[in-house]
């Protein structure tokens, strides 16, 4: 009885298209919205992970770093959601705060506090309208699956900072915090920058390297006469200066103990007096401590339990105290300063000196240290528990976790919260002008207390009816830390919340643990005394192709996203964002050829999928080859790679897994092995083992398909609607290892990989065609004989045998275990 074959059968690609067209892309975008294949569902039985996304701020275009990053955040809720979970993935923008006022005081060459409030408020708002569109498209084009991309105040829905429904619930849980009687006010010596115009925290500050001057300058001593010489980097400061310190254990000085320093120019004496913080080898050794220099003399002149003399004033400038450098800014009052020493022979030299600088973390200008009166919450008294707090959570990488360590173990004073802008959610406050009663609303509704009365027609307390509204604002960080509680519907569906919460997920990067992580862990300590997360995420930055910094101001090293997207399409721009690297482990360099080359990844699988579309697919009557349950168990190894990847949140592992198994081993050795039974042309394998072939084609690339889309969406999508099913591939079960694939033939992998290079660089060498027949006698290791027809059959072999050569005399060896005729 003849063998049955199909050789005579004709195989044509059933994709049309010949290769990926990323302008099917908009199209698949539009497809899933239309569909609402990724709305959040209350109602759904599955358990939910929540991923509380870092809402960007909308005055600036996307950043490539905030593309790459929201791209895994991406990756993270497709894979959740083909693994059961119901993900709540909300789009959040924020508005508040000093950058969108920044941009309006530019844009419209107004200054801020000069302007009316209501009419500066609107400024900003129509601002914000273009560049949140903005904002949206990029987000959109990449294909991120969020739940809504309309503003809602519902779970699930877009949310934006300035929305009247968040800022009631930032104001919930100040009032809430003022019951609790964790808020108080206070004059205290505080962050201010000048150019903002606004106190800040210690969690906004943050320091530059630079290059400056330090000045030697002659002190007397009050009670000799003597000059003595002490080196600053702030002359201008002499009028503040509260004491002159000197180490313990510098001999030279410790007969100065209790003496007095006159300080030039001004004539006052200060003490004299040992303390840990001089280092002998700094300057001259002695060191005059002002109010304030720096951190240090704000952290010794406490601890000192001396008097302030502040001598700059909340616009910069120099104050009364200054002397006839009043007015003076800064800048200007240091230079008048030396050159009066100088004139009066009190200035000795000056040297050049690096130091770390403070400076505002929105404007870059330097930070003063001035006496404001500002309201706090309560910090200081709960690092202890903050610490325990930081061990309930999971963090990824979890080396991470030490960034927040560091800062908590650094906070030294409680969080001044209030900030004097515009632009941002009020603090609900009114007080009574007859008595300075202070009248804290009910949570109800959202309170403009500088525009409208306070809900009460008297005061409690003298019963006076004229009453004056804060015009402070908060620190966008008040509002920002408690976004997990809104996403996670606080204020609309307090059932829900208490079941959700803690949120699943927080991604962010290194640079804010120390504010938005920390502020909402503190909030939520104070809240709820839970933890607000599951797992945390920390990334590093993106950077461009020689490690350097990318900024729109410095044309070499910026890198648009939008522009990427345009040239290479979202899909290479998501493929290059997975296998770049491990962007919790270290930055990510990026350069348009970087993109390009992970691109062609995509080229790769759209070939092998159009490949693998010309043979028919068959679930029955077929027989596996050891060729095909080889392959078939590797794959179940990827699978298992691929979870493990995921489930750490490590899109990079998962990714370089799959791109590897596909291009490097099914493509290069399985397809070009399987190729003539998949044909079978000749007729020399059976039509159950043909059949087998197709099968195992099939399947590895329908499990390749659901296990790169969370990080292909498009590409993926449109071959699975191609050949597999009429239902997206996002809504298909994630990939399981499979036991019956579980093979002895999964450890051959390694020998045919070897035997093929073998044998195709042999007849590289000898000048032969890939596709011609060895007519040499051929020994090949013995672990592959169970492989025998597949190997004949793709390289040509005529005369195949396995382990040794018995004449071995005749026969050269090509590599280990593999013999030809010589």
């Amino acid at each position: 009885m003849p063998m049955e074959t199909e050789g005579s059968q004709t195989f044509k690609p059933s994709l049309a298209m010949k290769t990926w067209d990323p302008k099917i892309e908009p199209m698949l975008f539009q497809k899933w919205q239309k569909e609402g294949i990724y709305r959040f569902d209350k109602t759904c039985k599955k358990p939910v992970f929540s991923i509380d996304t870092p809402p960007p701020y909308v005055n600036t275009p996307v950043h490539i770093g905030q593309a790459f990053t929201y791209t895994w955040m991406d990756v993270f809720a497709r894979y959740k959601r083909m693994t059961g979970f119901n993900v709540l993935f909300p789009m959040g923008l924020d508005k508040n705060g000093l950058p969108v006022e920044v941009q309006t005081e530019k844009y419209y060459k107004i200054s801020m506090h000069e302007t009316p409030r209501e009419e500066f408020i609107e400024k900003c708002r129509r601002i914000l309208q273009e560049s949140g569109d903005k904002s949206l498209d990029t987000f959109k084009r990449l294909g991120l699956s969020c739940n809504s991309w309309d503003l809602e105040h519902e779970v699930g829905g877009r949310y934006e900072t300035d929305d009247p429904e968040y800022r009631r619930l930032t104001q919930k849980t100040f009032i809430e915090f003022w019951n609790k009687g964790l808020i108080y006010e206070d004059e205290k010596t505080t962050n201010y920058c000048p150019v903002c115009g606004t106190t800040i925290s210690d969690a906004e500050v943050e320091y530059e390297e630079e290059e400056t001057k330090l000045h030697y300058i002659k002190f007397k001593i009050q009670e000799t006469g003597q000059d003595l010489v002490i080196a600053t980097t702030r002359p201008e400061l002499l009028c503040s200066c509260r004491t002159v310190i000197f180490n313990p254990d510098d001999e030279r000085y410790k007969n100065l103990e209790g003496k007095h320093a006159v300080v030039p120019i001004f004539g006052n004496s200060v003490e004299i007096q040992p303390h840990s913080y001089a280092k002998p080898e700094f300057g001259s050794g002695l060191v005059m401590i002002c109010s304030f220099g720096d951190y240090s003399d704000v952290r010794i002149l406490r601890e000192l339990n001396l008097d302030h003399v502040y001598s700059i004033d909340s616009k910069g400038k120099m104050n009364q105290n200054a002397g006839k450098y009043s007015g003076l800014s800064v800048k200007e009052a240091r230079k008048r300063i030396i050159e009066d020493l100088k004139n009066q022979s009190l200035y000795v030299k000056t040297e050049k000196l690096v130091q770390r600088k403070p400076i505002c973390w929105r404007s870059k200008n330097p930070i003063e240290f001035v006496p404001m009166k500002e309201i706090y919450l309560k910090q200081v008294e709960f690092k202890e528990a903050l610490l325990q707090m930081a061990d309930q959570m999971a963090f990824f990488a979890p080396e991470s976790k030490q960034i927040l360590i560091d800062w908590i173990n650094s906070v030294g004073i409680d969080w001044v919260i209030s900030r004097r802008r515009y632009y941002g959610t009020e603090i609900p406050l009114w007080y009574c002008k007859n008595c300075n009663y202070t009248y804290v609303p009910k949570p109800e509704r959202y309170y403009q207390p500088w525009k409208e009365k306070p809900p009460i027609n008297k005061c409690p307390k003298c019963g006076s009816t004229e009453f004056r509204g804060e015009e402070r604002t908060f620190d966008t960080w008040f509002d920002s830390a408690t976004s997990e509680v809104y996403i996670l519907g606080y204020l609309w569906d307090r059932k829900f919340f208490e079941k959700s919460f803690p949120c699943s997920l927080r991604p962010q990067g290194k640079e804010i643990v120390r504010n938005w992580l920390y502020f909402t862990m503190l909030k939520s300590l104070l809240l709820f005394d839970k933890a607000p997360f599951r797992n945390v995420w920390i990334h590093m930055h993106v950077v461009d192709e020689e490690g350097r910094k990318i900024s729109k101001s410095n044309p070499k090293t910026y890198i648009d996203p939008q522009e990427a997207i345009s040239r290479f399409g979202a899909e290479a721009f998501r493929v290059w964002s997975g296998l770049e690297g491990n962007i919790t482990r270290g930055d990510i360099r990026c350069s348009f050829e970087r993109i390009r080359g992970n691109s062609k990844f995509l080229t790769k699988l759209w070939n092998i999928a159009r490949y693998i579309s010309s043979f028919p697919q068959t679930h029955e009557e077929y027989e596996l080859a050891p060729l095909d349950w080889m392959i078939l168990g590797r794959l179940n190894e990827l699978i298992r790679e691929c979870v493990s990847g995921y489930e750490e949140m490590n899109v990079f592992a998962a990714a370089t897994a799959i791109r590897t198994f596909t291009w490097n081993l099914f493509a290069d050795h399985y397809l070009e092995a399987v190729k003539s039974r998949a044909y079978n042309r000749e007729g020399n394998f059976s039509l159950e083992l043909q059949r087998g072939a197709w099968f195992t084609l099939h399947k590895c690339l329908e499990t390749i398909l659901k296990l790169l889309a969370p990080i292909c969406p498009f590409i993926t999508e449109t071959l699975w609607l191609e050949l597999y099913s009429k239902q997206s591939i996002h809504l298909q079960d994630f990939p399981k290892e499979n036991p019956n694939w579980r093979s002895s033939y999964s450890d051959l992998l390694t020998k045919l990989v070897e035997f093929n290079n073998t044998v195709w660089r042999y007849k590289k060498n000898q000048g032969l065609a890939l596709s011609e027949k060895l007519k040499a006698h051929m020994y090949a290791p013995v672990e592959l004989e169970p492989l025998k027809d597949d190997l004949k059959a793709m390289h040509g072999i005529i005369n195949l045998s396995f382990g040794k050569p018995v004449e071995i005399e005749k026969y050269d060896e090509l590599s280990e275990g593999v013999f030809i005729t010589k």
